[in-house]
């Protein structure tokens, strides 16, 4: 069977997407997903993502890590697949989709996707690190080197200590200076990404929780690209939280399975 696939990416987080609105595609099939994603063997992603039909929704999104597990949320993703959405003709500039947290509303504007998350009211913190769940699980580490650090080893320990191994946990290294600079590892990928966008929400919120920002739109350099993430806060709840950054289609091929 030919599958044809598009190759999309959003602040150098990219992924392989399939339009699977006929159920052709086996999304129980991990170790067919993790190899697709391969980088020397394979088509190379972070992660791979399914569009589906859906009675109520647009469409549904199906997300899966890079070593092809079923995930949480994907932020960078979601902007893809609502970008490849409106390329395939199924939505105009703003839809409503289901993700496997939820619902979630998208904007399209020029090349830049928005998309909302849900709101987060539970802010944790381990020692002087916030950890705050935005659809993914995050733990925030405030840096100021963030450049000299290395950082597969020391996420590493932390997303395999006792705590965090068994579910995981991405870990960002965050730096606030004239800019805020951060660096994300992703569990799944289990390496360093050029950007998170799950990511990006919860340090924003975090940073301004902490009172590190005071500005309710926080723009976040990765090594990607600049993601721009705006909010309300009341009480220490964040509503109405958009994730805002640009999307580009690498290209289009075909697989054989």
């Amino acid at each position: 069977m030919v599958i044809e696939f598009y190759k999309y990416q959003a602040t150098g987080n990219d992924f392989i997407i399939i339009d699977d609105r006929e159920n052709i595609f086996d999304d129980n099939d991990s170790s067919l997903i993790k190899s697709l994603c391969e980088r020397r063997l394979g088509i190379g992603a972070d992660g791979l993502i399914l569009l589906r039909d859906h009675l109520k929704y647009d469409f549904e999104m199906l997300y899966f890590n890079s070593d092809g597990a079923k995930s949480s949320l994907c932020g960078n993703g979601a902007r893809c697949i609502v970008k490849f959405a409106f390329t395939l003709g199924i939505i105009s500039e703003k839809t409503s989709f289901l993700a496997i947290d939820g619902e979630h509303q998208a904007n399209l504007l020029d090349e830049d996707v928005s998309i909302r998350f849900n709101d987060i009211s539970k802010i944790e913190f381990d020692n002087d690190n916030m950890v705050i769940d935005s659809g993914s699980p995050h733990f925030i580490i405030l840096n100021e080197k963030i450049n000299d650090i290395n950082i597969d080893y020391e996420a590493r320990k932390i997303r395999n200590s006792i705590k965090y191994k068994a579910k995981g946990i991405n870990v960002n290294f965050v730096a606030v200076d004239d800019a805020i600079s951060m660096r994300t590892y992703e569990r799944g990928v289990e390496a360093e990404t050029l950007s998170c966008g799950t990511g990006a929400v919860a340090t924003a919120v975090g940073l301004h929780y902490s009172k590190n920002v005071e500005d309710n739109v926080v723009q976040l350099n990765t090594k990607g690209g600049v993601l721009t993430v705006s909010f309300d806060e009341f009480n220490g709840c964040y509503k109405n939280i958009w994730l805002t950054g640009e999307v580009n289609l690498i290209y289009i091929g075909e697989f054989e399975c």
